[in-house]
Parts: C-alpha cells; structure tokens; sequence
C-alpha cells in the first residue's frame, strides 16, 4: 500500500469526525499557546510535523458511536488533552532514546534541545491537567490521572528493560499496555463518558481501546524491522540500534537458532553501536526465524479481542469506523 492510499483509508475511517478533527487543531492551536517565545516555536514545529492523531480521532469516535444523536459536551477539549498528554510522552522518549528523527523531521530534541524539549514536554502535561478540570467530572480526572501515572510507570518499565536480553514476551506485553495501550484505554473510556454511556459499555469501550492500542504497538515493532523509512519516518532497525527489546527480537532470542539467539543476545546486552555486518543479520535472522508472523498473529488476536468488546454497539457510521479502525492497525504501513 503506497502512502497516499494509506492516508486515504485512513482519512475514509475518519469521515464520520471529519468536522470535529479540524476544529480540533484549532483547539490544540489556541490551547498550545504561551507567552513563552521558545514554547510557542516548539508548540508549533510540533504541530506542523504531522502526525494522525489516533488517540484523540478515538475518543471522537467512541463518543459519537455511544451517543445515539446526543450532545457530547466538552469533546474536542479533552480530545485535545490525550494529544497533549501523548505529545509530550514523546517529547520525553526522544530525549532517553535520544532520537534525531520522527515522522521524517527531526525530532524536537534535535533541532532545540534535549532541556528545551523535556521542559515543554512538562508544559504539555501541566496544561493538559489544566484542560482536564474544565468538565468539573472527577471521573474524567481520575482517567487521566490514572492513564499518565500509569504510562510514567511503562516508561520506566521500559528503561529498565534496556539491553536485557532476559526480557520475555509477558513483561515486554506489560510494557506495551502501560506504556501505550493506556493511552488509548483511556481516550475510548472518555468517549464513552462524556457521551453518557452505561457502566458496562464504559468497560467494554476501555477494553476495546486497551486492545487496539496494544495491536497498534505490536504493528510498531514488525514495521520497525519491515516499513519503508520514507512511509515510517524513521530508519529501520531503529529499536534493535536503541538496545529495546520488542518482541520480533525477543522471538529471535527465544526461537532462533542456536547462533541467532546468541547473536541477539549478544546485542541487545551491548550500549554500543553495533557493526552493520551484525546489525544485517540480525536483521535476516528476524525475516527468516518467522518473528514477524508470530508478531503479526500477536496483533491479530488483541484485534479480535477489541472487535470482539464493541460487537454490541449500535450500527452507526462512528461504530463502523471503529471495525475499520481494526482493520487499518493490521495493514498501515507507518
């Protein structure tokens, strides 16, 4: 699937909120904006880097598929929260990664700084929490207090978890539902929320979201090792070069052959950069061992849990978006 096919179907999935997302970027305009020069410059090179806004494109969808034609009050303002709120987790990740690239730009931590980039990483969580308070709904505050102590956590988990070649698939998997599953846990809750569903549908909602955002993480790291880097806007390998272990190289670990585990092993435990005659091995070793079909089966299955979650819903164009929503995790390609 070439890029702008991609960005068409996912611009398809998106009709129903199509309205709601532009206003949405002036929402995220206006709220973004500070008297601070330098947090204004970055604000803004953060904006025009792009991005497909999932996280906030599902709590739009969510609200208006449980709505049943009813008002969803202070949508956009929280939809703008859960991009802050992810915004600003990458802003911190470029900085511990030390990125230089995302999207195809350079990451915000390259082009001002890594202090420039975690102190406004820490004004997009402040406002965010200033946001949050508008409803006067603790339980809008609890979810999003919940969800970034919750995603801090992950982070950490993933610190921890550098260049361990110990890492197995269940504490990698915890990473992946704190870290960025969370996120879209609690975007769907909120959808759900404000548009003044049952107990029930909340739970189902949150569930849905905790599959698919970890359907769209596992999707993560087989495009690591597959996408093109125009279309990822990254290079390829780049997790392997960070000392991460996603679960394409913790299946080679586990699964390769004798020298393909050693290889692995070797490094993920190394902070160096590795030689690119080790780096291309690793790298067959992931396309031959079958790592990417055992991590593409891995997204299938939370896909089907999260279809699964909103099979009841009612039929309407929103909910439609979220089954395609589906879809769209198992085939994008960046």
């Amino acid at each position: 699937m070439n890029n702008t096919v991609k960005n068409n179907h996912l611009g398809q999935i998106l009709a129903p909120i199509s309205p709601d997302l532009k206003a949405l970027d002036e929402v995220i305009r206006r709220r973004l904006a500070s008297e601070v020069v330098l947090i204004d410059q970055i604000s803004s090179y953060i904006i025009q880097s792009g991005g497909k806004r999932v996280r906030p494109a599902l709590l739009l969808l969510m609200a208006k598929a449980l709505a049943d034609g009813k008002e969803t009050p202070h949508a956009l303002e929280l939809a703008a929260v859960v991009e802050f709120i992810h915004t600003a987790t990458l802003l911190h990740d470029d900085v511990v990664d030390e990125s230089t690239m995302r999207r195809g730009k350079q990451t915000a931590n390259a082009a001002f700084g890594n202090a420039a980039s975690v102190l406004v990483g820490d004004f997009l969580y402040s406002r965010a929490f200033q946001m949050m308070v508008a409803p006067n709904d603790i339980r809008v505050m609890q979810i999003l207090s919940d969800a970034t102590n919750t995603i801090a956590e992950g982070e950490v988990l993933q610190l921890l978890n550098m260049n361990d070649p110990e890492v197995d698939e269940s504490s990698y998997l915890q990473v992946i539902r704190y870290k960025t599953a969370k996120l879209f846990e609690a975007s769907a809750e909120l959808g759900a929320l404000i548009s003044q569903a049952s107990d029930i549908q909340r739970e189902l909602a949150a569930a849905f979201g905790r599959h698919i955002g970890t359907a769209f993480q596992l999707m993560d790291d087989l495009l690591d090792y597959t996408a093109d880097p125009n279309e990822m806007g990254k290079n390829v390998g780049d997790d392997l070069r960070e000392g991460k272990p996603t679960l394409p190289l913790i299946f080679l670990m586990e699964k390769g052959s004798a020298d393909q585990q050693l290889l692995a092993r070797e490094a993920i435990s190394q902070n160096e950069e590795l030689p690119d005659d080790v780096f291309d091995q690793i790298l067959q070793g992931i396309h031959s061992s079958g790592a990417l079909e055992y991590t593409q089966d891995a997204a299938r299955r939370e896909v089907h849990l999260a279809l699964n979650t909103i099979k009841d819903f009612p039929q309407n164009p929103a909910s439609d978006s979220l089954r395609a929503l589906c879809e769209y995790s198992l085939i994008r390609q960046g």
